[in-house]
């Protein structure tokens, strides 16, 4: 996605998504929305907003299945189908969902805290997507300071100084403070996508239901 400093804002569709990084639909959405983009030629500006979708799991996490069976109350048989459906999705967009017995979900107000952190060096998308892979591919856990280091590292951001920012917790405040705003303004899932600062829209739509808003949004500004 573009740089929000590189652009002349005022022929930009800007795209604000508030999302979680252990949220396979979000990144479905994102997926089937860049293609969108694409597909309309629009030039668009993504910022990304935090949100937690399990904010009270304990620092060791929990198993991935039973925590989707016990939250939702579903069944194994319906936990694997959901795995199955989500990766075939997940291919045709070019994002490789790697499912295992023993995935764990992870507690990512650490996450969001650097994802905070790397906005203000640039880098606030590519850490965004390295943390989606890192969790859906390499089955990371993005509570542990030393994956979440290693993971800035990745996509060049100092690698000491995030250190810093996971253990002094100097964003906290401001990450929580912004999940709060989201929650209050009546968001309660995700994806959640913020067109031009004013049409929402929930869930992971499709590439071809995000492509007819796009078209939509753009005409209305050209009218």
């Amino acid at each position: 996605m573009a740089d929000l400093s590189d652009l002349d804002m005022e022929n930009v569709l800007q795209i604000d998504i508030v999302s979680d990084v252990v949220c396979p639909w979000c990144i479905v959405g994102f997926k089937q929305l860049e293609k969108a983009i694409t597909q309309t030629g629009v030039s668009a500006a993504v910022k990304w907003h935090p949100f937690e979708l399990n904010p009270e799991m304990p620092a060791e996490g929990e198993n991935l299945r039973e925590h989707i069976m016990r939250k939702y109350g579903s069944t194994r048989e319906q936990s694997q189908a959901a795995r199955e459906r989500l990766t075939e999705i997940g291919a045709g967009l070019g994002f490789e969902f790697r499912f295992t017995d023993d995935m764990r979900m992870a507690n990512t107000y650490k996450a969001h805290q650097l994802l905070h952190w790397a906005a203000h060096e640039g880098k606030e998308h590519a850490l965004k997507m390295a943390l989606f892979a890192a969790y859906f591919q390499e089955r990371k856990n993005l509570n542990d300071n030393g994956i979440l280091a290693d993971v800035a590292e990745s996509v060049d951001l100092d690698r000491a100084e995030a250190e810093m920012v996971l253990e002094d917790g100097r964003f906290a405040d401001q990450v929580r403070q912004e999940e709060q705003f989201w929650t209050q303004n009546g968001i309660h899932g995700v994806p959640a996508v913020i067109f031009d600062r004013q049409h929402l829209v929930t869930g992971a739509q499709g590439v071809d239901n995000y492509t007819a808003i796009i078209r939509q949004l753009v005409s209305g500004a050209a009218a």
